[in-house]
């Protein structure tokens, strides 16, 4: 019983910036991780970034000091901060998280957001 809800997704410029949010909603008792990642026609979906909820984090090559993962625990929110995007960039942005369900078994689930579009234009 548990949603992902994103939203910050559309069209920009190159060189423009876009910042993306996914908001979890339902029965979540802890967040272990966190990322986004995207998939462009004709090519595979692909890790783009993660956070862990000891904030650590881990990057595409591609997106390496343009793009920013960070988590807002207390709302259950995410986000994805896009910078000096490129028209390579384009894709659906898909969010996921890896959430603890029940914490008496240790029970985690992984899910999806519905993917948000993203046109870095010339």
């Amino acid at each position: 019983q548990v949603q992902l809800v994103e939203s910050g997704g559309g069209l920009v410029q190159a060189g423009g910036s876009l910042r993306l949010s996914c908001a979890a909603s339902g029965r979540i008792f802890s967040i272990d991780t966190m990322g986004w990642y995207r998939q462009a026609p004709g090519k595979q979906r692909e890790m783009v970034a993660v956070i862990t909820s000891s904030r650590s984090t881990n990057y595409a090559d591609s997106v390496k000091g343009r793009f920013t993962i960070s988590g807002d625990n207390a709302k259950n929110t995410f986000y994805l901060q896009m910078n000096s995007l490129k028209p390579e960039d384009t894709a659906a942005y898909y969010c996921n998280a890896l959430i603890v369900t029940n914490t008496f078994l240790n029970r985690k689930n992984d899910f999806w957001g519905q993917g948000t579009q993203v046109t870095v234009s010339l």
